[in-house]
């Protein structure tokens, strides 16, 4: 396979969550073009499933879209050192005040690999239940206006086949789930795994 060798990086804009990038890239035959990107600090979702099949899904506003969207608990990759699997707890915690005592790293997706680097890495969570501590989390924000619904995944699935879920990593979730339950969750890896 050739070798598409970066001959200069040059950022452009840098924020907490992500900086825009231009890359001089040599192309087969020599030709140098530039290619611009994003590089994504990375995230995390949760598909977390209750004892009667049901999956955790959330109703947010996305400010790109325009959009109240369904989509899982998710989040940044952004406490230095925290491993993955913790990151999904605390954002199964945050958004839906939920916790898990079983862990399996369910997919890792590239989510739009044409202009951005961003990887997903999600997370099957089972025997979930309420926080212990019966605190909600404050949520700010587009956050604070979350609405969590449990959805059978069934139905789920028929909502992302059927265009009603278009969040990316909530469809690649809820298919991977359904899929994983058919084959008696023998595809599921272990958490420790997401990387």
């Amino acid at each position: 396979m050739t070798t598409y060798e970066v001959r200069s990086h040059t950022e452009r804009l840098r924020n907490r969550v992500f900086s825009v990038v231009t890359d001089a890239v040599e192309m087969p035959g020599g030709e140098v073009v530039d290619r611009d990107y994003m590089v994504h600090v990375g995230a995390v979702g949760v598909v977390a499933l209750d004892g009667e099949g049901r999956v955790a899904l959330v109703r947010q506003y996305r400010p790109a879209v325009r959009q109240v969207l369904w989509e899982l608990p998710a989040g940044l990759i952004d406490v230095p050192g925290e491993a993955l699997v913790d990151a999904a707890a605390r954002e199964l915690a945050e958004e839906a005040d939920l916790v898990a005592g079983r862990w399996d790293l369910l997919a890792e997706v590239h989510t739009t690999p044409g202009c951005s680097n961003e990887k997903i890495r999600l997370f099957l969570a089972r025997d979930v239940g309420p926080k212990p501590d019966g605190d909600a989390y404050e949520r700010t924000h587009e956050e604070a206006d979350l609405e969590l619904h449990w959805v059978d995944l069934d139905e789920a699935v028929t909502m992302a086949l059927s265009g009603e879920i278009t969040n990316a990593a909530c469809v690649i979730g809820i298919l991977g789930a359904a899929q994983a339950r058919a084959s008696g969750w023998k595809t599921l890896r272990p958490a420790a795994e997401a990387g």
